[in-house]
């Protein structure tokens, strides 16, 4: 009876052993496999962080790529846009002064072609003599004007051929508004009183060359200078008026 007990009490003690082994073998497997399952999520996640990490790098490199590549391109740009731009001015620069060189020669060409040809005058006198004055107009040389400061009917009558009527009371207002002020202008009126004074004048209205054309029209017609008006156009012209040989002959012998 003793030795059954005590077998049937061995055999109830392996039972509980096994079990509590049973027990635990299933605890470790499962803890194992809890531990398997939050390695692998672990595992999982740094795998994710770190293809997350290397994308975002990967963006950022191209992006910042990008962004070089844009400013290098632009840089370029700029430059290059510089670059034609000065050439343009340059080109514009050498244009302009071939072309200014180009107009300086030539004019300074026509100005010794005519200074061979047209003798230069001397600066205009304070006062000259009908026989200058012919003498510039009978060699072609235009750049002077001659005023009549008679009044408007005396002027009508006659006056030097080419002179414009300027009456002496509104000479320096329609010189003013007509008139180049560094022209050559000659002047005369009805005596060389007025005349002077007419000259006068348009000296301190800030004309710079103005000469007197002493004895006026009396000595103008005195040398056969051309005239024109009602009265000249009934007077028949001398033998000599338009002869300008005979002209600056007479001239010559009336300086002797």
């Amino acid at each position: 009876m003793d030795s059954s007990k005590n077998t049937e009490e061995s055999a109830k003690n392996t039972a509980e052993s096994a079990k509590d082994t049973a027990q635990s073998a299933k605890e470790t497997a499962q803890s194992a496999a809890k531990d398997t399952a939050e390695s692998v999520k672990n595992t999982a996640q740094s795998a994710k962080e770190t293809a997350q990490s290397a994308a975002k790098d990967t963006t950022e490199s191209v992006k910042q790529t990008a962004q070089s590549a844009k400013e290098t391109a632009q840089s370029a740009a700029k430059d290059t846009a510089e670059s034609v731009k000065n050439t343009a001015q340059s080109t514009k620069d050498n244009v302009e002064s071939a072309a200014k060189n180009t107009v300086e020669s030539a004019k300074n060409a026509v100005d010794n072609l005519v200074g061979d040809i047209i003798p230069s005058q001397p600066p205009l006198e304070p006062v000259s003599d009908a026989h200058t004055l012919k003498s510039r107009l009978e060699w072609g040389e235009p750049a002077l004007t001659i005023l009549d400061v008679r009044d408007r009917n005396t002027y009508n009558q006659g006056h030097i051929m080419g002179a414009m009527p300027f009456p002496v009371d509104t000479l320096v207002d329609r010189a003013k508004s007509s008139l180049d002020k560094s022209r050559d202008i000659y002047v005369y009126g009805d005596s060389d009183e007025q005349t002077s004074q007419a000259a006068q004048s348009l000296k301190s209205a800030g004309f710079e060359h103005v000469s007197q054309l002493k004895g006026g029209l009396v000595a103008w017609k005195e040398i056969g200078g051309p005239t024109e008006g009602i009265v000249e156009s009934q007077t028949p012209a001398g033998a000599d008026d338009y002869n300008v040989v005979d002209r600056l002959k007479d001239h010559a012998e009336k300086q002797q």
